[in-house]
């Protein structure tokens, strides 16, 4: 068991605050520790935002500590208004109990839920048989309306109005870590920051039913280096799930990482030693993109797995090929498996002989959102087919344009879609 993963987790910046430091530190030093995480089920899959929680249980996991991820089927019905201005949308128990399963298959991946190492319960089977009047007299008696109202999960929604089904999120949270303390000997729960109000319920909670002692930590809220909200696109969320956002999407994403990001999310988002981490964000200038690659490879191989990563990588590496090699017959098998790997769309071989405008089929295939955008692009020469800029209105995609390896459509230099006629 590592005696330094509480210093390791300092140093790649996971820690925002720790209810004792020392405690924590020395907890970590001396004992196999059973920490928790929560993940609510509010969509089918989880996103890039969920992964600096993920990736700190894989550290502690690797180290030897007992990882319990809790899968939020009972507190997903009430609906968490932490960092949010207004009411989360109520689902269904059917959605909430799907999205569950998908959930939990999600962060088996990364956790490996083996019942030792790591295991995955759901807070539906301890929360929803619960009597509400018992629930009150044994676990509300605890909490001080006046120091919940003080905590920043609810002042921020004290503005907008919060509703009371909401105000009971922070008695659930607690209980359930009361429920793990007892059950699994759960000393540790961890989220992010605009979680720290309802975990050191649950830390104090504990304290005043059972005498015990509980630790609490929390992981900073992650932006970017330019104010985005870290796992947001412009077209969305950045999915971990394959169906939702391809690997080749996610591999992307982090290649697209500004400059001033890379040495940051290494640390945050790969299992690579800090001294390698070092000198790949030592690098400047064009060198810097080495680390962009090595980054969005090791990020997407623990979310999609070894062979996904390698498929995406060659991809991303493929769209810069010239439109010589592209259209040669007898390409080399890494560029066609490059090629397989790329975002496609299968356009019927009728409408390709009869020529489609440019403006449609880049809006069709996703990588413009307008007709009226495509056609503003292709006057400023930003978009292109196989790698020839369209720089004509009147130009028609036809099927002369589907190479070996279908049509390739760009918009700018980082957009890429693949069209392949049957």
């Amino acid at each position: 068991m590592s005696s330094n993963v509480f210093d390791e987790l300092k140093a790649r910046g996971f820690i925002a605050q720790v209810s004792d430091e020392a405690a924590v530190a020395k907890m970590f030093a001396e004992k196999r520790v059973t920490f928790y995480i929560g993940y609510d089920c509010t969509a089918p899959s989880l996103h890039a935002g969920s992964l600096v929680p993920i990736m700190a249980m894989v550290h502690l996991r690797r180290a030897g500590h007992r990882a319990i991820a809790v899968i939020g089927g009972g507190t997903t019905m009430v609906g968490d208004p932490s960092g949010k201005t207004e009411m989360r949308q109520m689902l269904d128990a059917g959605s909430i109990r799907s999205y569950g399963v998908e959930i939990k298959a999600q962060l088996d991946r990364y956790l490996r839920f083996d019942g030792d190492g790591a295991l995955a319960v759901d807070n539906a089977d301890w929360l929803l048989p619960l009597n509400y009047v018992t629930f009150l007299r044994e676990i509300g008696r605890h909490f001080s309306v006046n120091r919940m109202l003080a905590s920043e999960a609810y002042k921020l929604r004290l503005e907008k109005g919060l509703s009371f089904i909401e105000f009971n999120y922070q008695l659930l949270q607690a209980y359930d870590y009361l429920t793990l303390f007892r059950t699994y000997d759960c000393t540790l729960q961890m989220g992010g920051d605009d979680q720290w109000g309802n975990i050191l319920a649950g830390v104090d909670l504990i304290r005043r039913v059972e005498g015990g002692q509980a630790e609490a930590m929390t992981f900073p809220l992650l932006e970017t280096a330019s104010g985005a909200k870290m796992g947001k696109t412009a077209k969305g969320a950045v999915w971990l799930d394959a169906n939702l956002f391809s690997p080749y999407d996610y591999f992307q994403y982090w290649v697209n990482t500004d400059d001033r990001d890379v040495g940051r999310f290494l640390k945050l988002f790969t299992l690579l030693p800090l001294e390698t981490i070092d000198n790949l964000a030592a690098l400047k200038g064009a060198e810097i993109n080495y680390a962009k690659r090595e980054l969005a490879f090791e990020a997407t191989k623990l979310t999609h797995g070894e062979e996904a990563a390698q498929k995406a990588k060659e991809a991303s590496a493929s769209v810069f090929i010239s439109d010589t090699i592209y259209n040669e017959i007898k390409l080399t098998s890494t560029v066609t498996d490059g090629f397989n790997s790329l975002p496609t769309t299968i356009i019927n071989r009728a409408r390709l002989e009869a020529g489609i405008a440019p403006a449609e089929l880049f809006t069709e295939v996703g990588l413009t959102a307008s007709r009226g955008e495509a056609k503003r692009l292709i006057k400023q020469g930003g978009l292109t087919v196989n790698d020839e800029r369209i720089d004509s209105l009147e130009r028609m995609l036809t099927l002369k344009d589907v190479g070996p390896n279908g049509m390739l459509l760009k918009a700018g230099k980082k957009k890429i879609h693949r069209v392949i006629a049957d």
